[in-house]
């Protein structure tokens, strides 16, 4: 948006002219007119933080600031951090601690930390949390961006683990340098040339019909040139979703929306023009319908059809059924019960939908964030009329997703535009289009019942659950069936009945979001198992131990386990239990309204997709110059795929880790390694990955007529094989390369043993499960309602360990989003669309996080290895709601645990004692 204006700027030591209107955005006229996009922009409006710059040495999100004001001062980026291609000391502090997830938020994090050390060269823990307090990240739960920042005056190396001794080792991430530079490519990031903008008209209502008017009069009235597409001009089945029998949510509407935020048309032009272009003013005219928002209401026999061609407002029901649980808890000794109900949780990931499409050739490419880039590919084809080889999905870096990123967003409408125009489109979503409009965590109503007999064993459980997954199907399939299997807990239960429906309203589309519905169950399950051991008179965490799996054992679907580490994850709990509970009892045995309480949850949760097919495939091959790569597909949203998943081919074939080049992923470079979700990567596509390394190394073995116990070596064009007795050399120039350009090279597949569950769940949904079991530590304020994590300890199985630092990291950062669950995040549609209204936790909401990893090797995973990115979210909320009840009496049903509730609890609780 030029206008003439010309206005002289010191940026990162350099003196730059721009012309710009005065009024512009700092983070705008950075981004676009001086190519800085380290800058990140997630709000525009201050919140987050990631657009944080300093001016004249000081902190300040550039969203906030007219051009204008900033003539003459000097700026600085986190471009400019690094000297003479050298990173500064913070930059590699948050390389080697990992503190860099996804890494949307790192440069604005940079930049306040940097502004802290010139300041104070050695700050403190509490003036590092202050510094850092104006930026928010979703991945990390702090932890390590504050420990990098407390030793960024360090000059610690970190040393290249040698070849077979990559598994185990904190090694940095193998993408991490640009993640720390400001380099690193997101969804807004990139720009074809001369690129369409395109935005999107959306519903006002959660449900109306509408029609479309004039819109060659509405163009006409523009002051120059825009494009308008509806649901007329999609030229394939204007339908997607992330199972093929469930696929109802329309790219865009046709007649009639189902949730606020749905779009009905897009319009597309010149970015000066599509950015003021006044959207309300689209000629559509609006009928609202009474809209389902209760699922209660959604159940009535006379309930309105959210989708008019399905019988009910159900959409699936899940069920796992084994023994006789009614009979068992009617001769039980102790019977609990309960009702808990949770609303809508917000990913919050700091990067707003974006990307861009344009044809190359016949050829549609889009580069976009997402999770799934083959699923993105698919369902973008079929919406487009398009074969699927005529679809190239290239994911973006993505900055968060956590689930929300495997649906579909921006993908399908630049497509359309790139497709319909020839020209190349490009579309960000803003923070309020992208909270209105992406998928949620499901709310839920459910109710259990567990019984116990006289020696504090269960015998029997019973639950039931109604989960709201909103206008569109998603993931409400996969919540469904795999609430059931996972209702039970890691615990032994005979006797035993779950179901759980994923019902329709016209609520947001609730879809994946770390556990497909398995921390809200958990809660259920860890609330009662607390109401039992105190009727029994049992210590909280012994009577868990008491009924905890243990090998051999068979879970609630008839599936015989082994590798269970359910025992060891809470055994290495029982001395930190101890001193806490002493530490709460001599707290509370104080006057004052602050009263200390403690608490435990157990977790389990199987890695993959449920009792389907669920492959990977790896290519691995080595170019006749001695280049080696590793072609894997699997998107790395910040949990440290990437580098994880070449750790374990590294060492299964036998050569460093620091030789490999990663390829991908890119649907048109490398093989389907499935989505990134259900902490399946680690697993499945490490599992390939292992194949793969084995099967190059036996190729070379082969070769060179060695044995197994042979060292490899790769020098240039030159592979050395060597043991005790000699050694062999491989010219790689002379040998043949293949159609991919590899003289040496395979692909290997892996898609882990499952069963298909029969009409009562029984079978063997997944081939690995992780377990785990955390105990928090609370004050609640009997006075105000509030209440303030102290500690969180955290035990948690991985089978092995792969890298610990990242799974560290993995662990707090899943705590940080359990914390806000439980005590924090609800989102409203129409009314928390924002990251101002809408809570997550800061630093400053973080408690100390004491991470154990256990490694009992699961016999199925790759090197033992077993998933951790959902485990870690799902005991956060009940542990801490356990310890709320234990400090202060109250019980509470209804998330999240605001003051209010809390305070109302513990008036409910003190009356009912009272009289």
């Amino acid at each position: 948006m030029k206008d003439g204006t010309a206005l002289h700027l010191s940026v990162n030591g350099q003196s730059v002219s721009v012309e710009a209107s005065p009024g512009r955005r700092l983070s705008d006229v950075l981004r676009r007119d001086l190519g800085l996009t380290g800058t990140k922009t997630g709000c525009d409006a201050g919140d987050c933080g990631a657009c944080t710059v300093l001016l004249d040495g000081a902190p300040f999100c550039a969203c906030l600031i007219p051009i204008a004001q900033v003539a003459g001062r000097d700026i600085a980026t986190v471009e400019g951090l690094a000297s003479g291609g050298a990173m500064s000391r913070v930059q590699a502090a948050f390389l080697r601690h990992g503190a860099a997830q996804c890494a949307i938020c790192t440069p604005g994090m940079l930049m306040a930390a940097s502004a802290l050390l010139k300041q104070i060269e050695t700050p403190d823990r509490r003036q590092v949390e202050r510094a850092l307090g104006g930026v928010l990240c979703r991945c990390t739960g702090y932890a390590k961006i504050v420990q990098a920042v407390l030793d960024a005056t360090g000059s610690h190396g970190t040393a290249e683990p040698a070849a077979g001794l990559a598994v185990g080792a904190s090694v940095p991430r193998l993408d991490g340098p640009p993640k720390v530079d400001g380099s690193e490519v997101f969804g807004a990031d990139f720009s074809p040339p001369d690129a369409l903008l395109v935005r999107a008209v959306r519903a006002p209502h959660d449900a109306a019909r509408f029609t479309i008017g004039d819109v060659a009069g509405w163009i006409a009235r523009q002051s120059a040139a825009v494009q308008v597409f509806t649901a007329a001009d999609i030229p394939g089945e204007n339908r997607f979703g992330v199972l093929p029998t469930c696929s109802d949510q329309p790219a865009l509407a046709e007649c009639h929306v189902r949730m606020r935020g749905e779009a009905v048309a897009l319009v597309a032009g010149d970015p000066a023009v599509i950015e003021t272009l006044d959207l309300t003013e689209f000629p559509v005219r609006w009928t609202p319908q009474p809209a389902l928002m209760e699922m209660a209401d959604a159940r009535a026999p006379d309930a309105s059809r959210v989708h008019a061609d399905r019988n009910d407002n159900i959409l699936i029901a899940g069920r796992v059924h084994t023994g006789d649980p009614e009979a068992a808890l009617s001769r039980a000794a102790h019977v609990a019960e309960v009702s808990v109900k949770t609303g809508y949780v917000e990913h919050a990931y700091i990067e707003p939908e974006a990307g861009s499409a344009w044809m190359d050739g016949d050829m549609l490419v889009i580069q976009a964030c997402t999770q799934a880039p083959v699923m993105d590919r698919d369902d973008t084809a079929r919406v487009l009329g398009l074969a699927r080889e005529r679809v190239r999905i290239i994911p973006s870096a993505a900055g968060g997703g956590f689930g929300s990123k495997l649906d579909l967003s921006v993908q399908p409408l630049i497509g359309l535009v790139a497709l319909k125009t020839g020209r190349a489109a490009r579309m960000v979503y803003s923070r309020r289009e992208s909270m209105a409009s992406t998928t949620k965590r499901h709310p839920a109503t459910m109710t259990a019942r567990v019984g116990i007999n006289a020696q504090g064993q269960v015998v029997g459980m019973a639950f039931d659950g109604d989960f709201n997954t909103g206008a569109y199907a998603s993931w409400g399939p996969t919540v469904a069936v795999r609430v059931p299997v996972h209702a039970s807990g890691p615990y032994r239960v005979p006797n035993y009945h779950a179901q759980a429906r994923a019902v329709h309203t016209n609520g947001p589309v609730a879809g994946a979001f770390r556990g497909f519905g398995v921390p809200q169950a958990a809660i259920v399950q860890e609330t009662l198992y607390d109401d039992l051991a105190n009727s029994a008179g049992i210590d909280r965490l012994q009577f868990r131990l008491d009924n905890a799996l243990r090998d051999g054992d068979r879970s609630v679907c008839g599936q015989q386990l082994f590798g269970v580490g359910i025992v060891d994850c809470l055994l290495a709990l029982e001395t930190p239990w101890k001193v806490a509970l002493q530490e709460a009892q001599d707290i509370n045995a104080r006057a004052g309204p602050i009263r200390r309480g403690v608490g435990v949850a157990g977790c389990w949760y199987g890695c993959g997709n449920t009792a389907l097919p669920n492959p990977s495939t790896i290519r691995l091959g080595i170019t006749a110059d001695g280049r080696l790569r590793l072609h894997q597909g699997a998107t790395d949203i910040g949990q440290g795929a990437n580098t994880v998943i070449a750790q374990i081919c590294a060492d299964a074939l036998g050569l460093p880790l620091h030789q490999f080049d990663l390829i991908g992923p890119d649907t048109a470079l490398t093989p389907d390694c499935g989505k990134t979700s259900a902490s399946r990567q680690t697993v499945i596509t490490g599992k390939a990955a292992l194949l793969a390394g084995a099967a190059l190394r036996a190729r070379i073995l082969a070769l060179s007529n060695m044995g197994d116990e042979a060292r490899l070596a790769l020098d240039g064009n030159r592979l050395r094989v060597s043991d005790g007795a000699g050694q062999r050399v491989i010219d790689l120039s002379v040998l043949p390369p293949d159609s991919q350009g590899y003289v040496l090279a395979t692909e290997q597949s892996y898609d882990p043993p499952t069963q298909a569950l029969d009409e009562n769940g029984q079978g063997r949904p997944y081939a690995v499960y992780g377990y785990g079991a955390q105990m928090a530590e609370l004050e609640v304020d009997m006075e105000l309602g509030t209440v303030q994590v102290r500690r969180m300890t955290a035990a948690h199985d991985l089978g092995r360990a792969i890298n610990p630092r990242l799974a560290e990291g993995q662990i707090e950062g899943g705590i940080a989003q359990g914390l806000g669950m439980a005590l924090m995040e609800e989102f409203i549609p129409g009314r928390t669309e924002n990251l101002h209204d809408y809570l997550i936790p800061t630093v400053g909401d973080m408690p100390e996080i004491r991470s154990i990893l256990i490694e009992k090797p699961d016999p199925e995973g790759p090197m033992g290895a077993k998933g951790l990115g959902e485990h870690v979210l799902i005991p956060t909320a009940p542990a801490i709601l356990n310890a709320i009840r234990h400090g202060c009496g109250a019980r509470i049903t209804c998330l999240p645990a605001l003051p209010h509730r809390v305070l109302a609890a513990i008036h409910a609780t003190q009356e009912a004692r009272d009289g």
